[in-house]
């Protein structure tokens, strides 16, 4: 990408948000919750970066996408750290490939304690390829209207007479 001097980078005060440092099985673990509690902000966040064709304006909706995963990890180490802890354990023990398929014990308890206690259910399969229609608080923004000019008046003809036999430059 190309910036020039008229180019406006973000503080380092905007950017600054708590991070999710954790690894790939925790965060393959937890996905299902994440994506169900924070679908909405998530919507909100990909459609800003969508319409904006900016991603300085959805600084924003980034760090509210940030914050509702924290609160969802930060709900399971409260209430559900154990039931976690075995379901990343039987991720990561049971194939080289990390497969969820093998883990469908500790999943179903995994599962009943994050419905018990923070209220999320986990999603049926195929809930994140369903279509859905996002309704956002936040205005559409202005489209700049695209103006093209005339287009170029017609070539005068050579001033030459044209081929007798155009189609001859072929040899065979």
């Amino acid at each position: 990408m190309v910036v020039t001097k008229n180019f406006a980078l973000p503080s380092e005060e905007e950017l600054t948000v708590q991070e999710i440092t954790v690894s790939y099985p925790l965060l393959q673990a937890a996905s299902f919750y994440i994506g169900k509690k924070c679908e909405w902000s998530n919507n909100e966040f990909m459609l800003c970066k969508q319409e904006t064709q900016d991603p300085r304006k959805c600084i924003q909706e980034g760090k509210n996408v940030t914050a509702c995963a924290l609160e969802v990890f930060r709900g399971i180490k409260k209430h559900c750290q154990k039931e976690f802890n075995q379901y990343v354990d039987c991720i990561e023990q049971s194939s080289g490939t990390m497969e969820l398929s093998l883990c469908r014990k500790t999943q179903a308890v995994i599962d009943d304690c994050v419905l018990k206690n923070l209220n999320i259910e986990r999603p049926p399969f195929g809930y994140f390829c369903e279509a859905k229609v996002h309704d956002s608080p936040r205005p559409k923004p202005v489209e700049p209207k695209l103006e093209f000019p005339d287009a170029v008046p017609e070539a005068a003809p050579p001033p030459y007479p044209a081929a007798k036999y155009p189609y001859r430059s072929y040899i065979f």
